[in-house]
C-alpha cells in the first residue's frame, strides 16, 4: 500500500506570510503549482496559498443577502463572511490571502486516505508534516502518477 512518503514531492517551494501575493502567483505559474505551503522563518507550517485563494481577487464584491419575512429583513450572510472575502480580495501579502491551518497528513498516511481527504475537502495540495515539520507536499499530479503503469512513469 502506497503512503504519503512514497508519492510526496520532497523539494517543496514555500513562501512566507509577508511574501507579496504577486510573487506567490508568479512562483505558482513558473513552477506549474496549484498551491504553496506558507511557513514562518523557522519552517513551521502556517497555512497554504492556492490558485483559488488568488482567484478571489478577481471576483465581484459579495453583497450581503437578505430574506424579507413579514416586513423584517433577515440577513443570510454574516458581515464576518463578507469581510473575510473582501480582505482576501484586497490582499497584498500572502498572510491575508492564505488558508490558515490547512489540512495536512503525515508520511505514513495511506494513498487512499489522502485521495479521500482531497476529494471530500475539495483541496488540491496537501502538506506532509513529520512531527510538525514540513517534509513534503502532495498535489493532484502526485496522485495521478500512481495510476500510471510502472513502465510509463
Amino acid at each position: 500500500m502506497l503512503k504519503a512518503r512514497d508519492i510526496m514531492s520532497r523539494e517543496v517551494t514555500t513562501v512566507y506570510p509577508d511574501t507579496e501575493v504577486i510573487q506567490a502567483a508568479n512562483l505558482m505559474l513558473a513552477k506549474h503549482l496549484n498551491g504553496l505551503p506558507v511557513v514562518d522563518r523557522e519552517g513551521r507550517l502556517k497555512g497554504i496559498i492556492c490558485q483559488s485563494d488568488l482567484m478571489v481577487q478577481q471576483r465581484k464584491i459579495p453583497l450581503p443577502s437578505y430574506f424579507v419575512l413579514l416586513d423584517s429583513a433577515i440577513q443570510l450572510t454574516t458581515s464576518h463572511e463578507v469581510e473575510h472575502v473582501i480582505k482576501k480580495m484586497a490582499a497584498t501579502k500572502v498572510a491575508d490571502a492564505m488558508t490558515p491551518d490547512p489540512v495536512a497528513v503525515d508520511p505514513e498516511t495511506s494513498l487512499e486516505d489522502i485521495a479521500t481527504l482531497m476529494v471530500e475537502n475539495a483541496i488540491h495540495t496537501v502538506p506532509v508534516l513529520d512531527n510538525g515539520w514540513l517534509v513534503g507536499v502532495i498535489g493532484k499530479e502526485d496522485i495521478l502518477r500512481t495510476l500510471m503503469p510502472a513502465d510509463k512513469k
